[in-house]
């Protein structure tokens, strides 16, 4: 690991002027970056794929650690610990798939360190791009290719790619947020802050190199989840080749709102088959005003699916996607409520 510069924020003024810099490059890759429980930070640190001077530790920022519920909905701040929202007995009750993306997450030493905020920005796990001696990454080096369209890229995505990256995104609760609508909280070196719809946060696969909206020095402060009759309705499913600490194959996020076997509403998130986390709006339109069945479910995973590329040893995903999400589907439609 390289040396580095470490600094203990007190408050979001103090972090933002310390994450300050006049680099324009993202946030991801900026010279000063933000540490909570840096699980993957250090990780990637460690193997020399990011390279930060700084660290602003923003453990001791006040009001960003706190769980919140009302009849508008669930806010969640961005110091939350994993282990502390999957165990948290509102949340399992009215947004059941929060707690499940969660609790499938990593270990548990894990979920008792790492924070929401720090989840939801974590890199992918495209070996290519985690080692540095493969020159041709274009997430870590712009210009340079993508080692992965000709290489092992048996976990690599199918939606939302291009010939300049096929990375997948590897986390779980962003599938949650992306299928409830979340929005994200931020604070800005320059000033005020803003609020992003969970949607817009990551960026698409044509400029690899930048993967979230996020300014150099922006900070998240928190989600909001919107209150809505599908929340409590909601399941996740994770594929992966084995059950205990391992990242997925194939996973989806499904919220839904049924009235006597037909669907009103359908939220869906598919994750690790994507380059982001991502909206399967063509599902959701397939299923709305359908009585939900196998065969409903069915057609709406060929819908979610109709625009995956494939590459090599990746060309058994789109099929596992489908059979992913008819269970998570199917899974929520026998929930009792």
């Amino acid at each position: 690991m390289r040396p580095f510069i470490y600094e203990r924020a007190a408050d979001d003024r103090a972090a933002l002027l310390a994450a300050a810099s006049k680099d324009t490059m993202p946030s991801n890759a900026a010279p000063a970056q933000f540490i909570a429980g840096g699980t993957q930070l250090l990780d990637l640190m460690k193997l020399d794929t990011m390279q930060p001077a700084t660290l602003v530790d923003i453990n001791g920022l006040p009001g960003h650690s706190a769980i919140t519920l009302s009849p508008k909905g669930l806010q969640l701040g961005a110091l939350v610990k994993m282990s502390d929202a999957a165990a948290h007995p509102e949340i399992k009750r009215d947004y059941p798939v929060i707690a499940q993306t969660l609790a499938m997450a990593a270990s548990a030493q894990i979920r008792n360190m790492a924070s929401l905020a720090g989840n939801v920005l974590q890199r992918t796990r495209c070996q290519y791009f985690r080692d540095p001696s493969w020159a041709a990454c274009n997430k870590r080096d712009p210009g340079t290719g993508c080692a992965a369209l000709e290489g092992v890229n048996r976990k690599h995505a199918v939606l939302g790619i291009s010939d300049k990256c096929i990375a997948s995104y590897s986390g779980d609760f962003a599938q949650a947020m992306v299928a409830l609508g979340a929005q994200v909280q931020t604070v800005r070196a320059t000033g005020g802050g803003r609020t992003i719809p969970f949607e817009q946060l990551h960026t698409g696969s044509g400029d690899p190199h930048r993967e979230t909206v996020l300014a150099p020095g922006e900070l998240i402060t928190g989600f909001t989840v919107p209150a809505g009759p599908w929340t409590r309705r909601s399941a996740y499913v994770k594929v992966r080749d084995r059950e205990s600490y391992a990242y997925g194959l194939a996973t989806a996020a499904v919220a839904l709102h049924l009235d006597d076997g037909v669907v009103r509403e359908a939220r869906i998130g598919l994750g690790a088959v994507s380059y982001k986390p991502w909206r399967a709006k063509e599902a959701e339109d397939a299923l709305r005003g359908k009585r939900l069945d196998e065969a409903t479910a069915t057609a709406a995973a060929q819908a979610a699916f109709n625009g995956a590329r494939t590459h090599g040893e990746n060309a058994y995903l789109p099929d596992l996607g489908r059979r992913t999400l008819v269970r998570a589907l199917m899974q929520a439609q026998a929930m009792e409520i």
